[in-house]
């Protein structure tokens, strides 16, 4: 009997622990997506209209910083995994975020904003190692529940800080908002610091990093055809430009974002606990098809509701995918491992987004803005099929 009160205790105390962990994360990457919101509805008519860029210089921009962020994961994980540390990528990655903004504050061309763009992307370098934490926290039943929670608290951040650029930024302009918007990344720092108590790694046991021979054929595979689907979608930028070009006026175009993150938010748990149910891969194919469903919105219609259609089906496709997406991986990967996975899985994709969002605005520039949605729905079709290819791994 008092071994069982001691089992139940101990279990007691690690739900306790872990339900810290996850909420704090949370709260962090709430004020995290609260600050960089606040700037990105603004962000390509500033780089565009007032900075003078063109739309290959706007794809070079956007798909730059996502491969930044592609090698800052990959690297903190492989580096997370071989000095089982992991907070100080965490807070750091959050301090580099708010650098960042005081940064765009001060560029007054175009090609000032590279190396914080760099920097700011450089700040995802938390990713990997957070995810690792949360994914070791968590069991299968409740994993996608977990990582749906921080989506979720992402993207109410996110909704929160498009409100706050649409009231603010008439009356502040570029500058200052992006000064504002360094403050909530720099509080979520302190919180990490502050809270998130990280166990010490053993002495007596030498870890080093983990290679590919110790990749499963379905993680291989899962990271192959996510690639493919990375490489034909594009960055939002061109949603939301797009969304101009077909009527919608300068100042409604953050609403538009406003759409879209609002439903992300809304929808990220209920997807990642019908993940927990249904199985990941079932969640990630609903995700690829709603992709598609906004490509082909495009292509046929330039109407205004058609148009907030389409960016409530982005949303939603985003609340599916950058949930589920986390816990697959993780599910998949070598337990020891989690956060190589993860942060090589997030170089993998993200190296494909330079290419594509390049690509894009060339295939804008050079014909139309429909050629990019043509090219996006052909490796959406094929990365759905591959998925079907995909085994889950059974708890």
């Amino acid at each position: 009997m008092l071994i069982c009160s001691d089992l139940i205790k101990a279990t007691a105390m690690n739900q306790t622990e872990t339900k810290k962990t996850v909420h704090t994360f949370a709260a962090a990457s709430f004020l995290n997506d609260f600050g960089s919101d606040m700037i990105y509805p603004i962000w390509p008519t500033f780089v565009k209209d007032v900075l003078l860029a063109n739309m290959l210089t706007l794809g070079f921009i956007d798909g730059l910083g996502d491969a930044i962020v592609s090698i800052s994961q990959a690297a903190s994980g492989y580096l997370s995994d071989r000095t089982r540390k992991r907070k100080i990528f965490v807070w750091t990655g959050y301090l580099f975020g708010s650098a960042s903004r005081i940064g765009y504050a001060a560029s007054t061309a175009w090609q000032h904003l590279i190396p914080f763009r760099i920097l700011d992307r450089a700040g995802k370098m938390r990713g990997a190692p957070r995810d690792a934490i949360i994914a070791d926290a968590s069991t299968n039943a409740n994993r996608g529940r977990n990582f749906g929670l921080l989506r979720a608290m992402d993207n109410l951040g996110a909704v929160c800080g498009i409100i706050t650029c649409l009231l603010l930024f008439g009356l502040l302009g570029y500058q200052t908002l992006f000064l504002i918007a360094a403050v909530p990344s720099a509080i979520g720092a302190l919180m990490i610091l502050a809270i998130i108590k990280e166990k010490k790694p053993s002495e007596s046991k030498i870890y080093r990093g983990m290679s590919l021979r110790e990749l499963d054929t379905n993680l291989k595979l899962f990271i192959t055809l996510s690639a493919i689907f990375a490489f034909g979608s594009f960055s939002y930028s061109f949603l939301l430009l797009f969304a101009k070009n077909s009527g919608f006026k300068v100042e409604a175009v953050p609403i538009l974002y406003l759409l879209f993150t609002a439903v992300a938010s809304l929808f990220s748990l209920p997807f990642g606990k019908l993940s927990d149910v249904v199985g990941r891969k079932n969640v990630l194919l609903l995700s690829y098809g709603l992709w598609g469903l906004v490509s082909v919105v495009f292509i046929l219609s330039q109407n205004l509701l058609a148009i907030i259609l389409s960016f409530f089906l982005y949303g939603l496709h985003r609340g599916a995918l950058e949930t589920v997406q986390k816990a697959f991986v993780a599910e998949l990967a070598p337990t020891e491992y989690r956060a190589s996975a993860l942060g090589g899985f997030q170089m993998v994709v993200g190296l494909c987004a330079l290419p594509s969002s390049l690509l894009a605005g060339l295939l804008w520039e050079t014909y139309n803005m429909f050629t990019p949605f043509y090219l996006s729905l052909v490796l959406t079709t094929i990365s759905a099929m591959m998925l079907l290819l995909v085994k889950e791994k059974q708890a």
